[in-house]
């Protein structure tokens, strides 16, 4: 429970801070990219005006200048050629500007320009942007500014910004688990506490109640007493026998808790057949499920092996057995299947019974929890709520996983899913 914690909390911290930090870098490099276009524009805008041979080679911005605009004299920001065609795009003239361009590149954008549906672009290819206007007289002024500068300076704040958000994420990852195990710390002392009084409270409940158990069974023996006082001496053992159960579960769940908590020794790790384990349960409940009216169905692979404690995962598959005999209505089969999916091996086990619930659906792991109100104590059949935490516990300390479906067309399926040995 506490990795998850620790692991959730890692994720949301990282998610959070890494939301904002790509945000703000993102909105960062977004703006200087639209604000070198506009540069861009602006220039291109300003060179398709007037004369040509009245454009300067190099334009700078004066300050306050509104870029849609530019005062007489203000100069673009950027090296821009403009060219003027005749109607049917034959070059007429071209202004002074100092920019290098090959007749193939030039003819290609003023191609592009002229065919063109709008009167502007950009070509990433050739690191060139163009604009176009045509004269009261037909004849065509193109304008084309060499983007490379922009072009390198995007690509370089890119890469920076990429660079510090890796950095950035990898040191945030390194505080978050950091911060995650000062955080937590009281949330796994209270952890500790309460898996110590389960288990040691279980344990010290054994020995008075074997006390209790056995002075119970002296005076069942004792013929000396009245019906009255035997029925009253039948009530404690019953309910001795009641407590007994409950203290060997919390103890289980205790072991289960130690073992999720990474404790070793509680479990044993050695490989083990599954699709064996599986059947051997199934066929250990079939009586019991005759008895209730129904029968088990099985579909079993075989050679299914699994790394863990061969004595813990029975106890797994008969607590599911048995649940789904306990609910399932008469004379509709409990159905265990044990399949391979992908590298792990699932098991499941489903019934037709009362359908849970879906508020109950999440809770159906807590401990003692019954979805069942009407069930009685006295009943026995709903147990102490324990089974299905216990089920949890083992499943999960064996780095598998648990979950149930319950729906009035396919019943209620229980089904776990466990890593397969290699």
């Amino acid at each position: 429970m506490l990795k998850n914690l620790r692991r959730k909390f890692v994720i949301i911290i990282m998610v959070l801070v890494g939301t904002v930090l790509i945000s703000v870098l993102g909105g960062s490099y977004v703006s200087t990219w639209q604000t070198q276009h506009d540069l861009a524009d602006d220039a291109l805008r300003h060179s398709v005006e007037g004369s040509i041979f009245d454009l300067p080679r190099i334009a700078i911005r004066e300050e306050g200048d509104h870029m849609d605009h530019p005062k007489d004299g203000a100069r673009a920001n950027m090296l821009v050629l403009a060219v003027d065609l005749d109607a049917n795009g034959v070059v007429l003239a071209t202004n002074d500007a100092p920019i290098v361009i090959d007749s193939t590149t030039l003819s290609n954008v003023i191609d592009t320009a002229l065919r063109s549906s709008a009167d502007t672009g950009w070509d990433d290819s050739l690191h060139v942007a163009w604009r176009r206007a045509q004269r009261t007289s037909g004849a065509w002024r193109v304008a084309i500014a060499d983007t490379s500068a922009i072009d390198l300076s995007l690509q370089t704040l890119a890469v920076k910004d990429l660079v510090i958000i890796f950095v950035a994420m990898g040191v945030l990852l390194i505080i978050s688990i950091c911060l995650s195990t000062w955080v937590l710390k009281p949330v796994a002392q209270a952890w500790e506490q309460q898996r110590r009084f389960v288990a040691d409270a279980s344990h010290e409940l054994k020995t008075p109640l074997a006390v209790i158990i056995a002075n119970m069974q002296i005076l069942k023996a004792d013929t000396s007493l009245s019906s009255e006082s035997m029925r009253w001496v039948d009530s404690t053992a019953d309910e001795s026998a009641h407590m007994k159960n409950l203290v060997e579960e919390l103890l289980e769940l205790a072991r289960t808790d130690e073992s999720s908590a990474g404790a070793q020794g509680v479990m044993q790790r050695e490989r083990v057949d599954f699709s064996d384990l599986v059947e051997s349960s199934a066929l250990e409940f079939d009586a019991i499920a005759f008895e209730r009216g129904t029968q088990i169905d099985q579909s079993i692979e075989s050679g299914l092996f699994v790394q863990g404690d061969q004595e813990w995962l029975g106890r797994l598959c008969k607590i599911l057995i048995d649940n789904a005999c306990k609910y399932t209505s008469v004379g509709t089969p409990v159905t265990v299947t044990l399949a391979r999916e992908g590298r792990h091996g699932v098991l499941t086990v489903n019934n037709h019974g009362n359908v849970i619930d879906p508020k109950d659906l999440p809770h159906v792991f807590d401990r003692f929890y019954r979805t069942d109100e009407a069930r009685s104590r006295s009943a026995r059949t709903g147990g102490f709520g324990l089974g299905l935490a216990i089920a949890k516990g083992i499943a999960t300390s064996h780095g598998g996983d648990i979950s149930v479906a319950s729906t009035e067309q396919d019943g209620t399926t229980f089904k776990v899913s466990l890593p397969l040995a290699s």
